[in-house]
């Protein structure tokens, strides 16, 4: 109803001539005026048409005024309907307090003022117009409330299909990022042992020896370029996980300074190191902690042109203690510096270059020091004038606890004694060239290729030693270690996973099927070396499990 449309507005009385009056009275507002002269004739009217006010005359005969308005409100279509009584005689108190009762919302004496009536009528007429225009508003609103609900929900809908969709993509991802990590690991593996091999015959050919080194190079490269696009997956995924132990910084600086003493080597570049005369104590994942370091040392090593130099300097500040690393090398341009830790992020420059990697060292190493609750800065002052990285952690307070005892120094290990091995991969030259090293070093070597036989091998030939890959056809590593550990004697065994897969589910049911230890593809011969001298309750850095 728009606000100019008329309205219907009835008028009841028993007398023609004061319906003509009421009639004449009302013309000028221009709304539809509707005569009855009884009561029975104003239901018939108020029941087919909808009416906005109702002009009563309260003495009619059969039905009076009274009764009436009392009938029209007790109708539930015009409980709302205003009534206005028309009375020359029943104008005291207490007839008007009974007129209201029974539904009227004014009186209006004999004789007519016509300039009242009109106003007044006018008045309940505009009302009920501007309450249907209320009311049409309302249901336009809530049919815009229930299509934008729909909407809303159906937006929702396809918002959560999306979640789930990412989620799938994501969970995908993973899967397939752990199965180029193992497809990797096993053919990176029996490149390691060829090398191995290969340098047990290299003494008098200086030209192949340093194609083993640069091949040894390249495996190392493209060992640790899969393991950080695993941790990279980690990172996103929130499943990266931190592993603190009390550690001394000085020992984990030395660590990462002889990983990374062979390149400075080949590039002939010096790296000074300053630490403090007093130990620096951290609460620390070692292993992540070192990872962080090596990433730093080898960016300085990479951008430093040959015979370059880099700073590896130890500070205490205040209650943290910073770790610089400078070099002399390339510099960083303003432009790259402030995206020089975001995922994949590449300089121009370095991604033309060989220099350039993934784009993901840096942004991983952040992560690592931020999960320490500490940070990493760099800063450059431009190209060509060297860099410098300054990853801050805090130091324990004494609320931590005491330190740890020192370890004792480490006496010189002696020569491992030759052990019966058993060497179990589907993977044959996996299996055959680490079968071939450990051979050419003394041990005694038998190799399976499947899981079926493993254990029967094992007490057989009273193996002491099983290198046992996880991922075997038809009976898989970890069935074959429960039963080496159901067999006579099966508990003596050191049991070794040598495997590509190195996910944390993969550790843990490494620990629950009895394995000594999990090693990831490719395997360190130091570290085997090290556990097999060890013995079954080995305790290295190689992911010991008991």
């Amino acid at each position: 109803m728009s606000a100019k449309e008329p309205v219907n507005i009835l008028l009841v009385d028993d007398q023609p001539a004061k319906l003509l009056t009421y009639e004449a009275i009302l013309a000028p507002l221009g709304e539809n005026l509707i005569k009855a002269s009884s009561g029975k004739e104003a239901l018939e009217r108020l029941l087919k048409t909808d009416i906005a006010v109702v002009l009563i005359d309260v003495c009619m005969p059969d039905l009076d005024g009274f009764e009436l308005a009392a009938m029209i409100h007790g109708h539930p279509r015009h409980r709302k309907t205003a009534i206005i009584f028309v009375s020359a005689v029943h104008m005291t108190d207490i007839d008007q307090l009974r007129g209201y009762e029974v539904g009227a919302v004014d009186y209006v004496a004999v004789p007519i003022v016509p300039e009242i009536l009109r106003a007044r009528v006018s008045v309940f007429a505009d009302l009920h117009r501007k309450t249907r225009q209320l009311e049409r508003l309302n249901l336009e609103l809530e049919d815009r409330v229930v299509e934008r609900t729909s909407e809303l929900q159906a937006s929702t809908s396809r918002l959560r299909g999306s979640e789930e969709a990412l989620r799938e993509s994501d969970r995908r991802k993973d899967e397939f990022l752990a199965m180029l990590s193992h497809e990797l690991r096993n053919a990176l593996s029996p490149m390691r042992n060829a090398i191995e091999i290969g340098r047990e015959r290299v003494t008098p050919d200086r030209e192949l020896g340093w194609a083993l080194d640069m091949l040894d190079r390249q495996v190392s490269h493209l060992t640790r370029l899969v393991d950080d696009l695993l941790d990279v997956s980690r990172i996103t995924s929130g499943a990266l996980e931190i592993k603190r132990e009390r550690a001394d910084l000085a020992e984990i600086v030395r660590a990462a300074v002889e990983t990374i003493g062979p390149g400075l080597s080949r590039k002939n570049q010096r790296l000074h190191v300053s630490l403090p005369t007093e130990p620096i104590l951290l609460d620390a994942d070692v292993v992540r902690l070192n990872q962080v370091l090596q990433n730093l040392l080898d960016n300085a090593c990479k951008f430093t042109p040959e015979g370059g130099s880099a700073w590896l300097i130890v500070e205490r500040e205040g209650a943290q203690v910073a770790i610089r690393v400078r070099d002399s090398g390339a510099g960083i341009s303003a432009e790259d510096l402030p995206f020089l830790f975001e995922l994949f992020y590449q300089s121009r420059d370095a991604s033309r270059s060989q220099r350039g990697g993934l784009g993901i060292g840096l942004s991983l190493a952040r992560r690592l020091a931020e999960m320490h609750g500490g940070s990493l800065e760099a800063s450059s002052e431009g190209e060509g004038l060297g860099s410098e990285f300054v990853v801050r952690l805090p130091l324990p307070g004494p609320e931590d606890g005491p330190a740890p005892p020192p370890r004792p120094a480490a006496e010189p290990a002696a020569a491992a004694a030759p052990k019966r091995i058993l060497v179990v991969d589907d993977n044959r030259d996996a299996a055959d060239s680490l079968t071939h090293v450990l051979r050419r070093r003394g041990h005694e070597v038998r190799t399976a290729y499947d899981g079926a036989t493993a254990a029967t091998t094992v007490n057989q030939h009273g193996v002491e030693v099983v290198l046992l890959d996880i991922g075997l056809p038809e009976v898989d590593g970890y069935e074959v270690a429960r039963q080496i550990r159901k067999t006579p004697g099966g508990e003596r065994v050191l049991l070794i996973a040598v495997t590509g897969w190195g996910q944390r589910e993969d550790l843990e049911r490494s620990r629950e099927a009895g394995f000594d230890a999990h090693l990831v593809k490719p395997v360190d011969p130091r570290v085997l070396r090290r556990l097999m001298e060890q013995g079954p309750r080995a305790v290295s850095t190689a992911v010991p499990l008991r």
